[in-house]
């Protein structure tokens, strides 16, 4: 077991520089699910987008497979970075390619498992090491914990997939890169605590809305401040997941057991870290989140769980009912495991990090922070941070024989 250290830019060289070919494919399998989550494509059917980063002139018997629940991370510098430097990479993106609102977690891990098997039995290769990248830590820990003991027989709000049905091939490795504890972790510290009602979000505490300058609190935040903050944002996460339970069961009780109901959820992007640099602190640049302006992004579109259905909230934002949980499953992981946190990272901040590694119960784990890398490793300025990370990376994947 290795304890988190801080890597220096200067203390691993570029690493070699191979040609690859990105060789997209579909992975094809029949879903028995009695309604539809997604839209496209032929009934009774699931088609997930992969893309396998070739290197030309480097056989390998192991492949690095990502998968985040809403995808899009194939072009992202980590995925190019690490096939240049020789590694055989697969990008797989789930069903619910770029939306999120009616995702159900459970048929993300069905997704997962049909790209190991077809990693294995199609393409050929001997291992896997699964990358969790930002959301994908947890998904790949949730995957990981149930292929290796599969105990999830239904979806959280009581429908399938049955996981034991399912055949989850489990992985020989595992490492973590930028990684949350859990997409109902992550949006319950970002919720707005200050928003009473959910269908009129102009109705706020004044006292708990970070955003009014009229606010007497104010960074730095008193740790009596954070303190009733953190506990308005779980209370409001589980007002939300009461509702959904009492709408849900409302429909099944009507004799319509399969329709759903869309709803929005207001204010997801309000983390007083964002604000105060001195809580959970690191590199990050004050008054900014991955998104940009934290004020404006806590309002847009594209905040988490902006839209939702009733399934969706319970099985991936419901602080108490979602499974998909890094802390939770880490502790079962029965394979090697590599962690990295970014220093500069503006969303997954160094307690993730540090709970994810913690968490994790097999001996064999190391943990690095990368100096000066923030969260996508986007932009000339962040090549330096890119490499020492693609080093640790390549070091690791050497020392368990994952080649």
């Amino acid at each position: 077991m290795s304890a988190p250290v801080a890597t220096p830019e200067t203390t691993t060289p570029e690493a070699p520089r191979h040609k690859y070919d990105r060789i997209p494919y579909l992975i094809i399998f029949n879903d028995t699910s009695p309604y539809r989550d997604t839209y496209g494509g032929p009934g009774g059917q699931v088609a997930l987008e992969s893309y396998l980063l070739k290197p030309r002139d480097v056989e390998s018997d192991t492949a690095i497979v990502f998968m985040h629940p809403i995808g899009g991370g194939a072009y992202l510098p980590m995925m190019n970075a690490l096939a240049r430097a020789g590694h055989h990479v697969i990008y797989c993106n789930s069903r619910y390619r770029g939306v999120d609102s009616a995702l159900i977690m459970e048929k993300v891990v069905q997704d997962m498992g049909a790209c190991l098997r077809d990693t294995k039995e199609r393409l050929g290769y001997k291992k896997v090491v699964l990358a969790g990248w930002s959301g994908g830590g947890a998904l790949s820990l949730y995957y990981q914990q149930q292929a290796q003991h599969v105990t999830v027989s239904t979806s959280a709000d009581g429908d399938g997939p049955d996981l034991a049905t399912l055949d989850l091939p489990a992985a020989d490795g595992m490492m973590l890169m930028a990684a949350h504890i859990s997409r109902h972790g992550s949006l319950t510290e970002w919720m707005d605590a200050s928003i009473l009602d959910e269908s009129d979000p102009s109705k706020r505490d004044p006292e708990l809305d970070l955003y009014n300058p009229d606010n007497p609190n104010q960074p730095p935040y008193t740790a009596e401040f954070v303190e009733r903050y953190r506990a308005a944002q779980i209370a409001r996460n589980r007002r939300i997941t009461a509702w959904v339970k009492a709408k849900l069961a409302e429909i099944k009780a009507s004799g319509r057991p399969h329709d759903e109901f869309g709803f929005v959820v207001h204010g997801t992007m309000a983390d007083p870290r964002w604000l105060d640099a001195t809580l959970d602190p690191n590199d990050r640049e004050p008054g900014t989140c991955y998104l940009g302006d934290p004020q404006v992004s806590n309002m847009i579109p594209v905040g988490l769980a902006r839209f939702c259905t009733l399934r969706s909230w319970l099985s991936q934002w419901s602080y108490d009912d979602a499974r998909a949980d890094g802390i939770r499953c880490g502790n079962d992981i029965a394979v090697p495991a590599l962690v990295i946190g970014n220093s500069a990272d503006d969303a997954c901040t160094p307690s993730h990090t540090q709970r994810l590694f913690d968490a994790i119960g097999h001996p064999d784990k190391e943990c690095h922070t990368i100096a000066g890398a923030t969260h996508y490793y986007d932009g000339p300025a962040q090549r330096g941070p890119l490499n020492q990370a693609v080093g640790v990376v390549g070091d690791w994947l050497a020392r368990h024989d994952f080649s």
